[in-house]
């Protein structure tokens, strides 16, 4: 193998570059798409634990355009977002075909079957019904390696449409 394609096959050539690699990668990218300023408020304290890259988003066009600028590896959606009935489905669908591998929490105050099975069909692992405990919020984070303000707190509460 030349020198060459040692380098393609090895960008990485100091010690420094190669250690900011890995540390982007143990990064956790977490989207919080929330209409109401308390709730998103409070999502993004829980989440701005550790070395977590937390992007909040009000509206449905910065959720998604957040989601055409990175991969997540959870996205937490509200399934109402500005009186809009399908603008959490729209985020679980590009969350879906953009950050396929991540994990993707329903927040919805209006939990009837229809809403569930369009989240479940579109991608959602979990649809938790308002008002949601923290710690159940917590400890799916935490089942993909996201560290949250409420640390190992992982308690049993009630168990939520997902599980």
């Amino acid at each position: 193998m030349t020198s060459q394609e040692e380098y393609v096959t090895h960008p990485f050539d100091t010690t420094r570059e190669r250690d900011h690699a890995n540390e982007r990668r143990q990064r956790k990218s977490i989207l919080v798409v929330e209409d109401e300023p308390s709730i998103r408020a409070i999502l993004l304290e829980l989440f701005s634990a550790g070395k977590n890259n937390v992007v909040g988003a009000e509206l449905l066009s910065e959720a998604l355009s957040e989601l055409r600028s990175q991969q997540f590896d959870l996205v937490v959606t509200d399934l109402r977002l500005a009186g809009k009935r399908d603008g959490g489905l729209q985020v679980l669908a590009l969350a879906g075909m953009l950050s396929p591998d991540a994990m993707v929490l329903v927040l919805t105050a209006y939990p009837d079957d229809s809403n569930r099975q369009a989240s479940f069909r579109l991608g959602a692992m979990h649809l938790l019904e308002k008002p949601v405990d923290l710690a159940i919020i917590a400890r799916h984070a935490a089942s993909i390696g996201i560290e949250t303000a409420l640390g190992a707190q992982t308690h049993p509460a009630k168990s939520d449409s997902g599980d």
